[in-house]
């Protein structure tokens, strides 16, 4: 089996590499490593089933040799968070859509047997229905959501029309080590992290009542195999933790003084997944409780060493773009 995964240097994509080689098929990762780190995937150089390729998927003449006679390709290299987006759309839909489209063309061309979609439930924006199903009014509130749901609507055209294999698997608030750390301020789990090392306040949204369907990222790459394993195409096909925990029952797990930011907008006040499709389709499900996800972070907090550590001012300053245009 050669599986191909873009975006593998990144956080799911590290881990899902891991999972491929352990089960022994050959892996080829391409990374442009304006997310990826080299270092999530520096353990794997030496192994004969994998292959690092750095290059960037907008550009098509040199991606598109890597695809032939792959079996399945998980796509999930993308640009991520929502302030970036806001200030520099047109670099997420050169990468979340033109992107998208480059790697389609080459899976159509070399006929893969399978293309895994990272799909976002950030489509979803403020849903009417909690758990949310599949079905729910698609609302992205700004242009990451959107990308990501063009490029989601791309990979189901094309599977309808080219009658090329692929599944989309909407992923829930994903977490775990790897979680990326640097850039522009985002993830929950990394600001809260950075700043337990740094021994600061969390800064906590709002009240801290919002509550986030946490989803750790083993079980999110076992979804991803799954999928890709099973007979099914033409699937969008929500992952998450099959619950949905409050901040502030996080902060309570992580331990530590809490410091109060304003409530943003474009935000929903829960997220929470109706798994039922992924339990019924694939026969998956969650294995990974947050109390547990929580405490495998807690014993690897060395990750989070260099990563940035965020206060009320500095926030309010990275999101000043954020209020101006979701207010």
């Amino acid at each position: 089996m050669k599986t191909v995964v873009t975006g593998g240097a990144g956080f799911i994509g590290s881990h899902l590499a891991d999972l491929l080689i352990d089960l022994n098929y050959e892996v080829i990762v391409i990374d442009n490593l304006s997310v990826g780190r080299k270092e999530n995937i520096t353990h794997l150089v030496e192994n004969s089933k994998f292959t690092f390729v750095q290059a960037d998927i907008c550009n098509f003449d040199l991606i598109e040799p890597i695809f032939m006679d792959a079996d399945w390709v998980f796509h999930l290299a993308a640009l991520a968070d929502i302030v970036p987006s806001i200030e520099n759309p047109t670099e997420y839909y050169k990468s979340n859509v033109n992107g998208t489209f480059n790697v389609l063309q080459a899976c159509r061309k070399y006929q893969v047997k399978k293309i895994i979609y990272a799909g976002s439930s950030s489509c979803y924006g403020i849903p009417d229905e909690y758990p949310t199903k599949e079905n729910a009014a698609i609302g992205p509130q700004y242009p990451y959501a959107l990308t990501k749901n063009i490029g989601e609507q791309l990979v189901m055209h094309w599977c309808q029309l080219y009658n090329l294999p692929a599944i989309s698997l909407r992923f829930f608030n994903v977490y775990g080590p790897r979680a990326r750390t640097s850039g522009t301020y985002g993830a929950v789990f990394g600001v809260f992290l950075a700043q337990k090392l740094a021994k600061k306040p969390y800064t906590v949204v709002g009240d801290g009542n919002q509550t986030r369907d946490f989803t750790f990222v083993s079980d999110v790459v076992s979804a991803l195999v799954t999928a890709a394993k099973s007979d099914l195409s033409g699937e969008v096909i929500n992952i998450g933790s099959n619950n949905t925990y409050s901040i502030n029952r996080l902060v309570e797990l992580l331990g530590g003084d809490i410091t109060y930011i304003p409530k943003r907008p474009g935000e929903p006040d829960c997220t929470w997944a109706d798994i039922s499709k992924a339990t019924q389709l694939l026969n998956w499900e969650p294995k990974v409780s947050l109390e547990t996800g929580v405490q495998i972070l807690l014993n690897n907090m060395e990750y989070w060493e260099d990563a940035p550590v965020w206060d009320k001012k500095s926030i309010a300053k990275a999101t000043e773009q954020w209020f101006e245009y979701l207010s």
